[in-house]
């Protein structure tokens, strides 16, 4: 049985989501404050943390970068409507999906069943995991993003979706195929502008000869030409 951390500092949040959980089987805890998260999700071991931007003492984005010095522990983030900067942030540092509030319950619960069937599938296959570009390597099992041997900084997600475009030179990736690929069956959960972030981010920590590469095709997707 799955057990996913809650934090969240509205009590109406764990009831309704706690209903549903223990409905698909999972075990849930529950905490109310952001310190109180940080210390719940470094002291125990969870398949999965539902995190609130705004908490009392330290927010979401806060939990968020210490958790990811030393776990990567999936993160859903909640936040409120309008809160695009928040929403940024907290896929800049590793969270793995996001959903704004209000939200339906059933919704949040696809999306953890979706972020676990990910995680389980990237365990299982383990075989053609390193690809190579010039001085640019994309290892997904260790998920390391190196460049003249010298470590760059990146998501998970980040590092899949580059793994994905490489593997694939010259082809144009819908933002579906990408979401299907990358966040597994329930993709259809996830909204397709994660996709244009997340490529934004890419090329935001590559030099420029190799962010270029990496082309929008507008209506469609995105492609890696490696001839240019």
């Amino acid at each position: 049985m799955a057990h996913i951390l809650i934090c969240d500092d509205d009590l109406a949040v764990h009831s309704s989501l706690g209903i549903y959980l223990e409905a698909d089987d999972f075990l849930y805890t529950s905490v109310y404050d952001g310190k109180e998260s940080l210390q719940k999700a470094l002291d125990d071991n969870f398949d999965l943390i539902i995190l609130d931007i705004m908490m009392p003492y330290l927010s979401g984005i806060e939990v968020c970068k210490e958790i990811r010095k030393v776990s990567k522990v999936p993160i859903i983030i909640l936040t409120a409507k309008g809160e695009e900067i928040d929403i940024l942030l907290g896929l800049e540092l590793g969270a793995d999906d996001y959903i704004v509030k209000p939200f339906n319950p059933r919704e949040v619960i696809a999306r953890v069943k979706a972020v676990l069937r990910r995680l389980e599938d990237i365990n299982l296959r383990k075989m053609a995991s390193v690809i190579k570009f010039r001085d640019l390597e994309v290892n997904v099992s260790s998920y390391k993003l190196l460049l003249n041997n010298d470590s760059i900084s990146a998501t998970p997600k980040e590092i899949e979706i580059l793994f994905m475009l490489l593997s694939n030179p010259g082809v144009v990736l819908s933002r579906d195929e990408i979401l299907d690929k990358i966040w597994g069956a329930d993709y259809t959960y996830v909204d397709r502008r994660t996709i244009d972030t997340h490529i934004n981010r890419i090329r935001s920590h590559l030099p420029r000869d190799y962010a270029q590469r990496i082309q929008s095709i507008y209506g469609v997707g995105y492609k890696f030409e490696a001839g240019i």
